[in-house]
């Protein structure tokens, strides 16, 4: 049996470092040292922690929001909340709206996008206030860029002017329920769908107590169709609806940029109850034109259940997006659970009107068969 030999053990010999060796360890040290500072710097950076919870890049907090005054909690009230449900929020009632006559502003966004909620907002302040709406920079949404929508939004919360003086509201209308709504049987189109969201929002105000004495609507179809009939449910104010009534009407523009940083912070904190993990910048905007949209599409494709729950089925997008792509389902009619009843129909009694107008009816069988008739006078 050959016998085993221990190695020796190994000499470790010290040695002075060199001079290069020397100036790469300071290098690595210093280097680490800066990156500490900036991990320092940005944790104490409130724009970074402002941006990060309406992006929805901050980790997600268990603390549920149910005020909005700022536009920091903007995106944590939104991403605690259902977003298959629509969510209506309405701000605390400033005290002069209930005692000075005031306008209020209707405008949506995201009417045509395929992703995403559509949202509804209304503004408000008293008639001699339109000063504060101006000072603010209140127009059109669209002509406006992010950052400044998001200045403007978080000063209406914040500044002590804005606060005193301006309401708003809006709805954040879900896709789940748009698609539900234009594809149930009895259909319902997105024009009812907004004018609904638009009325309840304006019965929502009358209740909270707001002095409403003049209406501003940017509108949906026919400007004088769709103002005839919110007069017909608001006779007592003075309503005007036009196109382009966010670049018109400050009071508009204020419900529209609330509508539209709504809408934007939305889907930066999106949450999929599918369970896939995306960022808002792998979604895009949501228009049918955006490629980003489009890719979102082609690489999210369920066989079965087509869509995640944030696209509107209902769209002409999203259905030639699934059309020879997906398995093809076929659901059975239900049968009809009403009993079937083989004897005469009520309506059977009121045919036959002479055009005296009396009732012609057929004479029953029991009558026929033994040759009676029905006599009245003897």
């Amino acid at each position: 049996m050959d016998s085993v030999q221990e190695e020796p053990p190994k000499k470790i010999i010290k040695t002075e470092p060199n001079e290069d060796e020397i100036k790469s360890k300071n290098g690595k040290i210093k280097e680490e040292n800066e990156m500490k500072k900036v991990d320092v710097k940005e944790e104490i950076s409130p724009t970074k922690d402002v941006k990060a919870e309406c992006d929805g890049s901050a980790p997600a907090s268990d603390v549920v929001v149910d005020k909005i005054d700022s536009l920091k909690t903007l995106g944590p009230f939104i991403a605690a909340r259902d977003n298959s449900q629509n969510v209506v929020y309405f701000q605390d009632l400033p005290d002069i709206c209930k005692t000075e006559p005031c306008m209020l502003g209707v405008d949506e966004a995201g009417r045509g996008p395929v992703l995403g909620p559509m949202v509804y907002g209304i503004a408000f302040c008293p008639l001699n206030r339109k000063q504060v709406l101006i000072d603010l920079g209140c127009a059109d949404s669209k002509q406006l860029t992010e950052e400044k929508r998001e200045f403007i939004f978080n000063e209406m919360n914040t500044s002590k002017t804005s606060r005193n003086c301006v309401g708003w509201s809006v709805e954040l209308i879900s896709p789940n329920v748009i698609s539900t709504s234009m594809l149930r049987r009895s259909k319902c189109s997105l024009n009812e769908v907004s004018m609904t969201s638009a009325i309840e929002l304006i019965k929502r105000a009358i209740e909270e107590g707001v002095n409403i004495a003049e209406v501003y609507v940017d509108t949906v179809g026919p400007p004088e169709k769709y103002q005839e009939k919110l007069k017909g449910i608001f006779p007592q104010f003075k309503i005007t609806v036009a196109k382009k009534a966010d670049s018109t009407y400050p009071i508009v523009s204020a419900a529209s940029i609330c509508a539209k940083v709504t809408r934007d912070t939305a889907l930066k904190v999106w949450k999929f109850p599918e369970g896939i993990k995306l960022s808002s910048a792998k979604f895009g905007s949501g228009y049918p034109g955006d490629p980003v949209t489009k890719r979102f599409l082609s690489e999210n494709l369920d066989m079965v259940f087509g869509f995640p729950r944030l696209v509107r089925f209902s769209w002409s997008t999203a259905e030639n997006a699934l059309t020879n792509k997906v398995f093809e389902m076929e659901f059975d009619e239900p049968d009809d659970q009403k009993p079937k009843y083989a004897g005469p129909k009520l309506t059977q009694f009121f045919k036959g009107a002479a055009k005296n107008g009396d009732v012609q009816r057929k004479t029953c069988r029991f009558f026929r068969e033994r040759f009676l008739d029905s006599v009245t006078d003897f």
